[in-house]
């Protein structure tokens, strides 16, 4: 059974509906294995076996009987601790929270539920989604799999070291600026920010609504597509024959190439190299909608957030991890003027941005400028802390302001991604290119 642990969800859904995996006995060895792991206290907030292991023991009842909900029925998966789970801790990684207990699923829980996936636990995060490095001393930073002391990134932190270590085939998280990408990028997973809107937000314990979007990270494209499709209740895209050959991708210059450190940088010239090899047309451009997008986080997201969240941390605001404290209070200082004008501005540079790309299939950059900072650096040097979590977020964030997808995937080099934005509402098509893209880079 130990060899199944590091296979990927869709081939473990596979080997379910071929009777070689039994989903009762793979949930038992993903908890052995969990309950074995040194470092899963920093990984998971809280495991729900008993929730699990009903879950597995319906779904082999269902393989047993040729009734399976889905590919992904009986296939463990874990969850980020700001989804709702019925009767089971729900913290959103801050002591703001501690002892909350919904009532109920988030909506995502409910449609992978019913479609027979099976919830492992709520594994840990940067406090509230506020941060893309994954560093918390609130509760837990969990570990990065390339680098024993440096941190994983996030903010769905424990979303991607519950994959890297083999603690999970799968698990979902939430991206607001990078929060699914960057983690992912830093395990070698593939990680996918869907179109803001197309997954439903109930249920999760918001950052911001004009921004959050949720989002699986996996071992494959294929399994992020499959996820991302049971999420909503929606048919997987099909990914046949899928291939870069007649692909038009194009370069993205000027800021997201500013200040990436030489080994990110390698990669994504290397990577960029293997795209050409298997057929892509690649060529630069320079979209200066990016630049201005940039420049409107600041009023944007703050305003937001504190807007969202200013009584619960007024009331208790020694329980915060003090960076993070002082992200949030940052929306004290833009008013609804300086929020509305920003908005209209962002609705510009989106038109600009929509008329620059129409015609690739994607636009690459790398994932992140950096590489996983150091954790006793980070805890010790609150200016370093500032730098390193702003430039992590730097690339992935035009995602998010843009309203449009994105997907990184590993290239081969340890911690290093690139990213593939696609058009918005356009998830299924940059999957398909997403997994040829994969291949190549394989």
């Amino acid at each position: 059974m130990q060899d199944w642990l590091s296979k990927s969800a869709c081939d473990l859904g596979r080997a379910i509906g071929a009777g070689e995996v039994d989903p009762v006995n793979l949930a038992h060895a993903f908890f052995d294995k969990i309950e074995g792991h040194a470092l899963k206290d920093r990984i998971y907030a809280r495991l729900t076996k008993d929730r699990a292991m009903a879950e597995a023991h319906a779904a082999s009842e269902r393989a047993r009987s040729g009734q399976r909900l889905s590919l992904l029925d009986g296939v463990p998966i874990s969850w980020k601790d700001l989804f709702d789970t019925a009767g089971a801790g729900t913290e959103a990684g801050s002591k703001l929270l501690a002892a909350r207990v919904p009532e109920a699923d988030a909506v995502v829980v409910q449609y992978s539920s019913a479609t027979g996936l099976v919830c492992l636990g709520k594994t840990h995060m940067s406090e509230l989604a506020f941060s893309g490095l994954g560093y918390n001393p609130s509760t837990a930073t969990p570990p990065c799999v390339n680098d024993a002391d440096a941190v994983p990134g996030g903010s769905s932190s424990g979303a991607a070291a519950s994959v890297a270590f083999g603690l999970a085939p799968a698990a979902i998280g939430s991206d607001t600026g990078g929060s699914v990408r960057i983690p992912a990028a830093w395990n070698d997973l593939v990680g996918m920010k869907t179109t803001h809107g197309r997954l439903s937000l109930e249920g999760c314990v918001p950052l911001s609504l004009k921004f959050d979007t949720v989002g699986p990270l996996t071992r494959s494209v294929e399994d992020a597509a499959l996820l991302t499709a049971l999420m909503q209740g929606a048919p997987a895209p099909d990914l046949r024959g899928a291939t870069l050959k007649g692909r038009r991708f194009a370069a993205l210059q000027t800021s997201v190439l500013e200040d990436v450190r030489d080994a990110p940088m390698a990669a994504y010239e290397t990577a960029i190299e293997r795209l050409r090899a298997a057929g892509a047309e690649i060529e630069p451009l320079e979209v200066p909608a990016v630049a201005e997008a940039l420049a409107l986080a600041g009023p944007l997201l703050p305003g937001e957030v504190y807007g969202l969240w200013r009584d619960v941390i007024e009331a208790n605001p020694e329980a915060m991890y003090v960076e993070i404290l002082e992200r949030f209070r940052l929306g004290k200082g833009f008013s609804a003027p300086d929020y509305s004008a920003a908005w209209a501005k962002l609705d510009a540079a989106r038109a600009a941005w929509d008329a620059a790309t129409v015609a690739y299939d994607a636009v690459l950059a790398p994932t992140a400028p950096i590489l996983p900072p150091n954790l006793e650096r980070l805890n010790a040097d609150g200016d370093y802390y500032k730098t390193e979590n702003l430039l992590a977020l730097r690339n992935t964030r035009i995602g998010n302001l843009l309203g449009i997808c994105a997907l990184t995937l590993p290239t081969g080099v340890a911690s290093c991604g690139i990213m593939l934005f696609g058009a918005r509402d356009c998830d299924a098509a940059l999957l398909r290119v997403g997994v040829a893209a994969e291949a190549a880079l394989a």
